[in-house]
């Protein structure tokens, strides 16, 4: 191969190594040494909703914090997007040689984690899911069906059309019933109003779609989930995770007094002991 085919060629590697990494369906910080742990947020939130935690966890392992596409500042992808983040996350953590990681997960983040758990030898050691279901749409939707869950509905087309002012109105509304810590309901809407529209609620539906109470059976790895009590209080709660996780062989779950859905917010030295616990058996 002369100089001019050499040059040519390394241009060609260059550029596909540009468009893979452009392609990618998340961004990830890498902090701290020691056995890996993978942080994925929940729907909107970036990456930093872990910062606190991972100031800590850092010390002692090495985070690996995700921000997935359409959310924060990540380029937003087509759909399905999230069987591509799951796809892309099994080959990050081949790619990266990472030795049995633990994954800590907040709502959509430890849905998809208990799915990345379902597959056959996977690497992962260890599952935390913070406030996080099997199937979300069952708890949402009456008589849910995932395959009856579609992109093109007059609801999803509706938000799809919404004005941000609208948006910014129904933004407020939900972030109220998210934490009970009220300077962090601005930030979580702020995430929300970052959000690309078509992954708001495209990759909602993807999560609607998503219905693993049957297959979380085939999940042997420890679970820990740190469940919030509020709004409906602890009797209700333990009822909503005692069904979607019935047919999960084995778990352990704690209930946050006086937590809403983001308890690493509302509870932050209560999450963090209970994380450190986790990790260390």
């Amino acid at each position: 191969m002369n100089r001019v085919n050499r040059i040519a060629f390394l241009l060609f590697l260059g550029s596909m190594f540009l468009v893979r990494a452009q392609s990618l369906a998340f961004e990830v910080t890498v902090k701290g040494e020691g056995s890996p742990i993978l942080l994925f947020p929940g729907f909107t939130c970036t990456g930093a909703v872990w910062d606190d935690a991972v100031l800590e966890l850092s010390k002692e392992y090495e985070c690996h914090v995700f921000t997935f596409a359409g959310f924060g500042t990540v380029p937003p992808i087509e759909k399905p997007w999230l069987p591509k983040i799951k796809a892309e996350i099994e080959a990050y953590v081949a790619s990266k040689e990472l030795q049995n990681p633990a994954i800590i997960g907040h709502s959509l983040g430890g849905t998809l984690a208990l799915w990345l758990a379902t597959e056959e030898n996977h690497p992962f050691s260890k599952l935390i899911l913070v406030d996080a279901l099997a199937a979300t749409g069952a708890l949402m939707i009456p008589n849910y069906k995932s395959e009856e869950i579609a992109y093109d509905t007059p609801y999803n087309k509706q938000q799809l059309e919404m004005s941000e002012e609208a948006f910014g109105k129904m933004a407020d509304q939900m972030v109220m019933g998210m934490s009970l810590n009220k300077e962090k309901q601005v930030q979580i809407k702020e995430w929300m109003l970052q959000a690309d529209r078509e992954t708001f609620v495209h990759g909602f539906t993807d999560l609607l779609k998503l219905d693993l109470r049957d297959s979380i059976a085939k999940i042997t790895i420890p679970v820990t989930i740190l469940a919030a009590s509020h709004p409906y209080g602890e009797t209700m709660a333990r009822k909503t995770f005692s069904e979607q996780f019935k047919n999960l062989q084995e778990y352990e779950i704690e209930f946050a007094a006086d937590a809403a859905h983001f308890v690493m917010y509302d509870r932050p030295i209560w999450f963090l002991e209970k994380v450190k616990k986790s990790l260390s058996l």
